[in-house]
């Protein structure tokens, strides 16, 4: 199989209110932490920590930091996070040459796991009667990685199985 094991397609991803959150986020995700982070992007350790958490009137780490960051740790915190502000999911295309049956049946598994995470918290939810701000804070997080899981489990069965381009 081919997909990717990146922390977004962990059922308890962090829900992310800020930029710096999502900073931070993605360098720990960084294979090696924020060592190899800062490695990677030729950076000391320390100018990397004041980027990240703005201090020492440095900038934040710019969109091409956190893009090649998450590239190579598997992960979408920045587009997830972007997307939510925009009250929408991001969704990775399939790429056909990375596909098998095997990973439709993975997509699958995915979506079935994802949208039984939303009715479970919605039903942890309803115990009590009602819906407060944290718990739809978090059913809705949960909807936009269902949403985006199956639309990347129909995205995947149409890209395997399309006929050719003549």
């Amino acid at each position: 199989m081919h997909l990717a094991k990146g922390k977004n397609q962990n059922m308890k991803s962090p829900i992310l209110e800020t930029r710096r959150q999502v900073m931070s986020t993605i360098v720990c995700a960084y294979p090696g932490g924020r060592e190899c982070a800062a490695g990677r992007l030729g950076i000391a350790l320390k100018k990397l920590d004041n980027h990240v958490y703005e201090s020492a009137g440095s900038r934040p780490l710019d969109d091409t930091q956190l893009h090649l960051l998450e590239q190579e740790a598997g992960t979408t915190h920045l587009p997830d996070y972007i997307s939510a502000m925009y009250d929408g999911v991001f969704i990775r295309n399939a790429k056909a040459e990375q596909l098998d049956n095997l990973d439709l049946y993975a997509h699958g598994m995915t979506t079935t796991i994802k949208r039984g995470a939303v009715d479970s918290l919605i039903a942890k939810a309803l115990q009590d009667g009602v819906i407060d701000e944290a718990e739809l804070a978090e059913i809705i997080h949960a909807h936009r990685q269902h949403i985006a899981a199956r639309h990347s489990e129909v995205d995947a069965v149409i890209t395997l199985h399309r006929r050719p381009q003549k």
